[in-house]
């Protein structure tokens, strides 16, 4: 069971959770579907949820995923493709609020963790379309999420871009992978992202060096940290494995 302590400003997961080949590695043998995602949040504290790239949740399907898991667990959700891809930021104002208010259980539970708009790897930067979007109605309300943008296109990374996405409180996405790897900027004073996506995960060496910088930058802000999913439970047992090491350090503060 993972150390359940409100104090941790660390929520690490895997971007999903419903994989039967987790068994027995990660899911103990009997574990029903049903009760994977109850088992996965007490193992881990944060999950990303991909599900709304393709379709929003219903407020059903909601109400069952916040009743299997603990309070101080957290949900991010993937933004719609219609929005990054289809649309690409463009005229997007009510569809980002339709995302908005679908999740507004979420946020109401106290479980809402940020909302992450990917961008495909040919959307080249543009930080006036950037600004605009980052206007949007719904995104500048009280009560608006937390959002972080991880771009594919390394024209993005300037510091034009990182004064938009200060501006605005938005974080930068630090995703590595075997395609691009981001510079860690973090333009959000509240909170940061990490997508750790290289496939065949992670050394304990490299683990505990996460463990280390992620502690150090919880001291100033909120961090999100999401490993690679796969049919393997590489990234689950990473994950898990990482957060025994944060709260092994946090237990000696």
């Amino acid at each position: 069971m993972v150390s359940v302590q409100a104090q941790t400003r660390i929520y690490a997961g895997t971007s999903g959770w419903a994989y039967p080949t987790w068994k027995p590695e990660f899911y103990p043998a009997g574990t029903a579907a049903k009760k994977f995602l109850e088992f996965y949040a007490s193992q881990l504290t944060s999950v990303e949820v991909n599900y709304t790239f393709r379709a929003l949740p219903t407020a059903k399907m909601l109400e069952g995923w916040l009743a299997a898991t603990p309070p101080h667990f957290r949900f991010s959700f993937k933004a719609p493709q219609r929005i990054t891809h289809f649309k690409r930021l463009r005229d997007c104002d009510a569809d980002v609020a339709q995302f908005i208010a679908a999740l507004e259980p979420v946020r109401q539970a106290d479980k809402l963790g940020l909302l992450l708009f990917q961008l495909p790897p040919n959307f080249k930067a543009d930080a006036g379309l950037l600004n605009a979007f980052l206007a949007t109605s719904a995104l500048q309300t009280p009560n608006a999420p937390r959002i972080a943008f991880e771009f594919r296109h390394d024209s993005w990374f300037s510091e034009e871009i990182y004064t938009v996405l200060r501006q605005h409180e938005a974080a930068l996405c630090i995703a590595e992978s075997e395609d691009l790897l981001t510079p860690e900027i973090h333009t959000a004073a509240g909170f940061t992202c990490f997508r750790l996506r290289r496939s065949g995960g992670y050394s304990t060496v490299e683990l505990d060096s996460f463990a280390k910088r992620f502690t150090a930058l919880a001291q100033q802000r909120d961090v999100y940290a999401y490993f690679k999913h796969e049919d393997e439970p590489t990234g689950a047992l990473n994950a898990k494995a990482f957060l025994d090491r944060i709260f092994a350090i946090e237990d000696k503060s």
